[in-house]
């Protein structure tokens, strides 16, 4: 992974074309070094998370470049590489599981990153969750503790409980969620460790009963749609 951070890192500091199509060879074999792990990571979660066989790196992956039409951020190069692998692929709605890489400096949660669950679920399923946790929330508590190295991401919390929850529950704070996330940090040592894919995988499987939960909620929303 170290030509692709390498990669990342230089673009990071020439966000321009004419620097991207003098280096489009680095960026292609950055690319290729991505996408082999996210074949390799989609195969692995698949041993442990079925619904996601049979995916393709395109289902899973994103383009580099940014929509900068309603940007006041006119740099046209994105410089994290991401894979998000979830049943359906990554336009389909339902959690997944997420690996990051990115430029130092540049990424909210530090350079890279691995997340498990949904981010910016549709309103429909935001409620369906809301109200799974309402129900009954030990199953996601347990589910949470089960995930080891991994913490509940609180990232665009609502300030106040919404309407038709309690604001006095022991659970309000998930009541307030916009996504439900569980997210580690990784630093680099972590990152070009030799068992990278090991490690991963063996995190993103922690994290696969929180998944499995919120996919309830999503198929639950599917079903009453149809």
């Amino acid at each position: 992974m170290k030509r692709v951070i390498d990669f990342l890192s230089d673009l990071s500091r020439n966000n321009n074309k004419p620097w991207l199509e003098t280096n489009r060879d680095r960026y292609l074999q950055a690319q290729e070094l991505f996408h082999s792990f996210t074949r390799e990571l989609i195969e692995g979660i698949a041993t442990f998370d079925a619904e996601v066989s049979g995916l393709t790196v395109k289902d899973c992956t994103f383009r580099l470049y940014r929509d900068i039409r309603f940007s006041p951020d006119k740099t046209p190069y994105k410089t994290n590489m991401g894979a998000y692998i979830c049943p359906g692929g990554k336009k389909s709605g339902y959690a997944g599981y997420y690996f990051h890489l990115e430029a130092p400096g540049k990424g909210s949660y530090g350079n890279h990153f691995m997340s498990s669950g949904l981010y910016q679920p549709a309103p429909l399923v935001l409620k369906s969750v809301r109200d799974d946790i309402l129900y009954d929330a030990r199953p996601y508590m347990e589910a949470i503790s089960l995930a080891e190295g991994f913490s509940v991401d609180p990232m665009e919390s609502l300030k106040r409980v919404p309407r038709g929850y309690p604001a006095d529950s022991p659970y309000e704070s998930f009541f307030r969620m916009k996504h439900f996330l569980l997210a580690r940090n990784m630093d680099d040592v972590y990152v070009l460790d030799k068992n990278l894919l090991k490690n991963v995988l063996s995190g993103f499987k922690k994290t696969h009963t929180f998944v499995n939960l919120l996919n309830r909620s999503v198929k639950y929303v599917i079903s009453s749609q149809n």
